[in-house]
């Protein structure tokens, strides 16, 4: 599944009827949630029942179109969904208990309820909410795919403007040569990532980088009378600054994540599990700035789409033990330099990424993984456990 993004452009009262459509898709969603709440026997299909009675109960509700309404639906049975996985796998602390949304900023449409021009240059929302005709506009070429591989059509709110993302049903395969390289990496504070050859790569922090004009914005936000429209310009400035740092966020780890893969065939990291890492107050704002999860993720989807194998290996020990000889050499966050009585000398970073790389290619099963299928050797679903991903 492939999602391309449009900005789109159109006229004040196109978009006061987006977010007409936005506030709908909100309140069907917090409807189905309260059902379910006095129904808990209720399932998936009870809730889609209830997208046609409250089109039939609220006016507003049935100017949305159908498969819309029934997209919100799914949200609420998301959420639901979640909460029981997690009741199941009997996960520590919060299971999500499902909660009424206040920010929703998207509306999502099926196979109707929109038709996309020839020249695949604008989009017409057919429903009785009042959209019209958006133009798009956006680097990614439309041409390519027929009508019917676009299964999903959202309109999204950003601080910017308006976008239109069309989800692709296909597939995404590129060939590319083997580098007959393996790596292993290891995430931090000082570097985003040291390998086991012992290259880093710096940390950017935009969080701290845009500190400055954040607390400007912030300020202006602050200063301004609640409810007026000053404070909500001021609002939407200080949502642009964070947008633009989200976005160098997701840009550093995209590229960065591509580089890594095509460049080696096998990429072992650690199998962080940063919602545990946040608790620590001294550290979590930095660990979110590095957005290490985010690189995770684009590491495993590029691993699939070039047929590189990705392996999430236990993080415990890998910064104590020794590279040489195995012995644990016990150390502070403080101390930067690895050195063990075997004569091993190393930067601390540089020892875990041998280690994670070990640990990895020691995997039970690793062996002849280079004939392994691509879809077995990485993905989502095969990085949750030490070795996971050579279970196929």
């Amino acid at each position: 599944m492939l999602v391309f993004e449009f900005k789109t452009y159109g006229k004040p009262e196109q978009f006061a009827a987006i977010d007409d459509a936005i506030r709908t898709v909100q309140f069907i969603r917090n409807k189905c949630i309260h059902f379910w709440m006095d129904n808990p026997k209720s399932n998936k299909y009870d809730l889609n029942k209830q997208s046609a009675i409250l089109a039939k109960e609220f006016p507003f509700a049935d100017e949305l179109n159908s498969t819309a309404r029934q997209a919100a639906t799914e949200r609420a049975w998301s959420a639901i969904s979640r909460f029981y996985d997690n009741c199941k796998s009997k996960i520590a602390g919060k299971k999500g208990f499902p909660q009424f949304q206040k920010d929703n900023r998207s509306v999502e449409y099926k196979v109707s309820g929109w038709k996309l021009a020839l020249d695949r240059k604008s989009i017409v929302f057919t429903d009785k909410k009042g959209i019209g005709k958006l133009k798009l506009k956006g680097t990614r070429e439309l041409n390519f795919y027929q009508p019917d591989q676009i299964k999903r059509v959202r309109l999204v709110r950003r601080a910017d403007g308006y976008y239109v993302q069309f989800c692709i049903s296909v597939e995404r395969q590129e060939v590319r040569e083997p580098t007959h390289q393996t790596i292993g990496l290891d995430v931090g504070l000082e570097s985003f990532y040291t390998d086991s050859l012992g290259n880093k790569v710096e940390n950017p922090q935009f969080y701290r980088t845009g500190a400055r004009k954040m607390k400007r914005a912030q300020r202006l936000v602050s200063r301004k009378v609640k409810g007026s429209s000053n404070r909500h310009k001021a609002r939407v400035k200080l949502g642009r600054v964070h947008l633009k740092i989200s976005r160098q966020r997701k840009d550093h780890a995209i590229k960065l994540a591509r580089c890594v893969i095509t460049s080696n065939d096998v990429v072992v990291y650690e199998n962080l599990r940063i919602k545990n890492m946040v608790k620590n107050h001294c550290l979590a704002k930095s660990i979110s700035d590095a957005g290490w999860y985010q690189f995770r993720i684009w590491l495993e989807y590029f691993g699939r789409v070039f047929g590189r194998i990705t392996i999430a290996v236990n993080p415990a020990y890998t910064s104590q033990e020794c590279s040489l000889c195995g012995v644990v050499v016990k150390k502070s966050l403080s101390t930067r330099t690895h050195v063990c009585q075997c004569g091993c000398r190393l930067d601390r970073d540089h020892n875990a990424a041998i280690i994670i790389l070990k640990s990895g290619l020691g995997t039970v099963g690793h062996t002849g993984t280079f004939a392994l299928d691509a879809s077995n050797a990485s993905g989502e679903s095969t990085s949750i456990l030490v070795g996971a991903s050579l279970l196929g």
